[in-house]
């Protein structure tokens, strides 16, 4: 059987500064005719900042989605036609105020893609030195410094959940 959806039409319901969502009218594989709401993001890119061989940073925010504080690597929503890598660079000095020479794209992933569009791309940076802390007006974040084993012991407690973290360290 072909696993394929064929779109028949779409309606916008919202537009935001973030996402849209739309409604699809598609074919499913045996012909019948279903909805679909598709959240539309620009993507995003995750960076795996390694302050030294066992030291990396993270950032702790509050996110009103899941009403809590969690524990993130550095990552930041991609704007329309913008490089990724630049994008993760920028993000990187922006949260956590350290660039980075070495800079290694390690994959992408999707968040949900049962409903959203969105990629994230993932990025190892290494070699790390200051640069302005430069965070968006609405953002509040604290920057924090875990040693990799802590990080570990912390995915496996459950004390992390974020799981673009989880995938980047999943991938080195």
């Amino acid at each position: 059987m072909k696993l394929t959806e064929t779109t028949i039409a779409e309606k916008n319901i919202y537009k935001g500064k973030v996402i849209e969502l739309n409604i699809q009218e598609v074919e499913l594989p045996n012909k019948k005719i279903a909805n679909r709401e598709i959240v539309k993001h620009p993507g995003g890119v995750a960076v795996l900042a390694y302050e030294d061989k066992d030291t990396i940073l993270m950032v702790q925010q509050f996110r009103k989605a899941i009403d809590k504080g969690i524990y993130e690597i550095p990552a930041g929503k991609l704007e329309y036609g913008e490089d990724i890598e630049a994008c993760g660079r920028r993000e990187l000095e922006e949260e956590t105020g350290y660039k980075a020479e070495k800079f290694t794209y390690l994959g992408k992933i999707v968040t949900s893609p049962g409903f959203c569009n969105e990629y994230i791309y993932l990025y190892k940076a290494e070699e790390l030195y200051k640069g302005e802390l430069n965070t968006d007006e609405d953002e509040f974040i604290n920057v924090i410094k875990f040693k990799v084993d802590t990080v570990k012991e912390m995915i496996k407690r459950g004390d992390i959940i974020d799981a673009k973290s989880i995938c980047a360290f999943m991938m080195i």
